[in-house]
């Protein structure tokens, strides 16, 4: 497996937060329910933790959808998934990126000025020289936050609340790797992703009461 294919992974927990706000009654018990049922396929490290991709993440959110909307059976919707997917691996293959500097100055809409910005503040890196998917969401990011006048030297604030999340993490699965059991790795990765998860949930929604104060709210 690529690196960057493992970075993609994401914890149940990740994925339950990235559902919630959409479908307040999904939790983790009725995505295993789905899982046990067939309709999603996620991987396994070595140790037996799920690991969940972006694709997992859509296919749930139909499944969803078609249950909320239009009360289909598991076995309809099951079908529906097939002519609407395919087949799962083959997909998730497919979304895998790694893009030249040329690529992602095209598919992020910045220009050269701007990305060479976001690497000197540190915002974002080359890997072997590619960039990927991460790579893209934060120069996508940065090409909206232009829009409002915030360009890379603005968001070094954001990058440094980032590195302290990414401590609380580091902080957290430390005693885990320590231990040097086996499937340390695996329960590391899945704690440090879960944990990763509820910190970006928190974050945001700090933001929006700091955003609710300034406005009077």
């Amino acid at each position: 497996m690529s690196a960057q294919a493992a970075r993609s992974h994401m914890s149940i927990g990740e994925v339950l937060a990235l559902l919630q706000g959409e479908f307040p009654d999904v939790t983790i018990s009725k995505i295993r329910f789905l899982e046990g049922e067939g309709l999603i396929e996620p991987e396994r490290s070595p140790s037996g933790y799920r690991k969940f991709t972006h694709l997992h993440v859509e296919q749930l959110r139909f499944i969803l959808t078609e249950q909320r909307d239009h009360y289909l059976p598991l076995r309809v919707i099951k079908d529906k998934m097939a002519e609407s997917f395919g087949r799962p691996h083959a997909v998730q293959q497919a979304m895998e990126i790694r893009l030249s500097r040329e690529e992602l100055l095209e598919a992020a809409g910045l220009d050269e000025e701007t990305l060479a910005e976001l690497e000197d503040y540190g915002l974002l890196e080359a890997k072997a020289r590619r960039y990927d998917e991460e790579a893209l969401k934060i120069a996508r990011s940065v090409g909206a936050l232009a829009r409002f006048g915030l360009h890379p030297r603005h968001l070094r604030a954001v990058k440094a609340a980032a590195e302290r999340e990414t401590g609380l993490v580091e902080q957290t699965v430390a005693p885990i790797l320590k231990r040097r059991a086996p499937g340390a790795i695996g329960e590391a990765d899945e704690v440090a992703r879960e944990l990763s998860g509820l910190l970006l949930d928190l974050h945001a929604a700090l933001v929006r009461t700091g955003v609710g104060s300034v406005l009077g709210r």
